[in-house]
């Protein structure tokens, strides 16, 4: 379970180190590949929904979304 966890944590990381640097290329008009980055952002956030609901369901913990 805890590796469940660990292995979400790393995910949204991993968004949010996409969001930014779409951010950024979003701010200098390059929307061709700031969109590329947004599109991984939102597969790293959805892989880390995933596993915390994995986790949390294997801990008995998981209530109702």
């Amino acid at each position: 379970m805890h590796e469940l966890h660990r292995q979400a944590a790393e995910q949204h990381e991993m968004a949010a180190r996409a969001h930014r640097t779409a951010a950024e290329h979003n701010e200098k008009g390059d929307n061709p590949t700031g969109n590329w980055h947004s599109e991984r952002a939102l597969e790293y956030a959805d892989r880390a929904y995933e596993l915390a609901k994995k986790a949390h369901n294997k801990s008995g913990l998981m209530e109702k979304f």
